[in-house]
């Protein structure tokens, strides 16, 4: 285990300012630099990844569709969903980038079986699955030895917009949530759930929250 990973919880940013927020505090952060995690949530918006298809778009209707720098096809973010932006330092840690993503992924499972919901991965598809249905996605870019951008999980949300793309990538790819599955939660318990486990699967010795905003 090594060093502290710091919790920012600004609440709903507009995916541009939390966006180009990670890439700055990315490139401008020395080694010594604290890693630290952003959990927030966005208004209703879709965004490509670098490998983005405009055919995996169908019907966006009024949400605004942003082409960004992370992995991945297009996916969904809107208000009941826990978003995790990663800011770490992959060679500090010394992981690799498979190994990061499974960390993460092992991370979700954790907390969903928290909630009595079993999930597992598929290795051919980053992100977690209940039955079959997705239920968080993952989407990461690694910039001089630094992750950005992270996961996204359906916690308590309008999940409509998903029928308006092939969510990452895949024609018909059933979307669900915590909330199907566990019933009436609390968001910010999901929220205090997930640190714990990142903090565990990621190796660090310990968490602590961060004041200030992420501008």
């Amino acid at each position: 285990m090594t060093g502290t990973l710091g919790f920012r919880d600004p609440g709903l940013v507009e995916y541009e300012r939390g966006w180009h927020a990670m890439q700055r505090f990315t490139d401008e952060r020395g080694k010594e630099v604290q890693d630290e995690v952003w959990l927030v949530q966005h208004p209703p918006i879709f965004t490509q990844g670098q490998a983005g298809k405009a055919e995996h778009l169908l019907l966006p209707g009024n949400i605004p569709v942003i082409q960004v720098d992370r992995g991945g096809q297009v996916t969904y973010h809107g208000p009941g969903q826990l978003v995790a932006y990663l800011m770490l330092d992959v060679r500090r840690l010394g992981f690799g980038v498979r190994d990061l993503v499974s960390r993460i992924e092992r991370s979700l499972i954790a907390v969903l079986a928290s909630y009595g919901v079993t999930a597992a991965a598929k290795p051919d598809a980053p992100g977690v699955y209940v039955d079959g249905a997705k239920i968080a996605s993952l989407g990461l870019r690694i910039r001089n030895g630094c992750s950005f951008h992270g996961l996204a999980l359906n916690v308590d949300m309008d999940l409509e917009p998903f029928r308006r793309i092939n969510p990452c990538g895949y024609a018909g790819l059933a979307m669900t949530q915590l909330r199907d599955h566990a019933g009436p939660i609390e968001f910010a318990e999901v929220s205090a759930r997930l640190r714990a486990q990142l903090v565990k699967h990621l190796d660090y010795a310990e968490q602590t929250t961060l004041t200030g905003g992420i501008d």
